[in-house]
């Protein structure tokens, strides 16, 4: 199958069932005929920009992110304000905790934008690790993160 038809489906199946996960993702297109890895699928999540966000009801499912104007350095901030709950800084490295499911998908925002303060990341489900070239160069990119995520007023 080709990518663009395997991603149409992929976007018409989360416009009409709450998926919240790849496994259900998977499961919905095994169940229309549509054989695909789960490299693949997480690769046509990050391309489509697919993120989670509560429905009606408050229940977390996959949403294509639509934005209008904003350039990707607006997305990344308002990405940090939305999803991180902490930030810390050890010498070299930022470790960023964020809501749950939302590590991989602000990591992706942060490789894609190729921030001289970055060297590399490393995510998981809820936390990234950001190694920058210095210490000094940490605490720089660890205030800059820091002035964009929620008080805790907010959380």
């Amino acid at each position: 199958m080709k990518k663009t038809d395997r991603q149409a489906a992929i976007e018409q199946l989360i416009t009409e069932y709450p998926i919240a996960t790849q496994e259900d993702l998977m499961a919905r297109l095994k169940a229309e005929g549509i054989a695909a890895t789960q490299a693949t699928i997480s690769r046509d999540i990050r391309e489509m920009q697919i993120v989670k966000s509560p429905d009606d009801s408050g229940r977390a499912r996959y949403t294509i992110f639509k934005e209008s104007s904003k350039n990707e350095t607006d997305r990344l901030f308002d990405s940090l304000h939305e999803v991180v709950t902490g930030i810390d800084r050890v010498e070299f490295m930022n470790i960023i905790h964020t809501l749950p499911s939302n590590g991989n998908l602000l990591a992706a925002i942060i490789d894609d934008l190729k921030l001289p303060e970055v060297s590399g990341t490393l995510a998981g489900h809820d936390t990234i690790f950001i190694i920058s070239p210095s210490t000094a160069v940490a605490t720089e990119l660890h205030d800059l993160f820091a002035s964009h995520i929620r008080d805790d007023d907010e959380l």
